[in-house]
């Protein structure tokens, strides 16, 4: 896996949205606290490129268990936090598709923290694809470090 950035993000306004969280729910079936990826903030003209934000709260359900006394954003949900934005950039050329499922997470490695007031960065780069499938390189930044990477697949069903 790569230890630095899947692409450059220096010159992106991470302030900016061009897919809020109802723009979201027209892609994503997960809502409510199981929704990591709040906002899309950039991606290329072919969408194979994107990069989503997850503003890790102090309220969400996993803070006062996940580390007692010292939240930490769990593995898991910075995975499902990337297949979220993941899909979402998917989806985005292939509107007519249904369920997408989640089929695999290779290569996982966290390489740092994440934790409450953090705003979790998540690039996302498609290695390949056809119109029912596609296997996405994935990652999480926080404050312009490399948190988190993976290759996630997901299918259409």
């Amino acid at each position: 896996m790569a230890s630095a950035p899947l692409f450059d993000i220096s010159s992106l306004d991470l302030s900016q949205t061009i897919c809020d969280s109802a723009g979201l729910d027209q892609f994503l079936p997960q809502t409510g606290p199981m929704r990591q990826c709040d906002r899309i903030v950039w991606a290329n003209a072919d969408y194979m490129q994107c990069v989503g934000i997850k503003d890790v709260r102090p309220d969400e359900f996993w803070c006062e268990h996940h580390i007692k006394g010292r939240p930490l954003y769990p593995g898991v949900l910075m995975i499902e936090a990337s297949a979220q934005c993941a899909s979402w950039q998917f989806r985005h050329r292939y509107r007519h598709l249904g369920f997408l499922g989640f089929l695999r997470c290779d290569d996982a490695a966290f390489r740092g923290q994440v934790v409450p007031g953090d705003t979790f960065v998540i690039l996302a780069q498609e290695i390949e694809g056809n119109s029912r499938r596609f296997i996405s390189l994935v990652q999480g930044m926080v404050r312009g470090k490399l948190v988190f990477e993976a290759k996630i697949t997901g299918m259409a069903i």
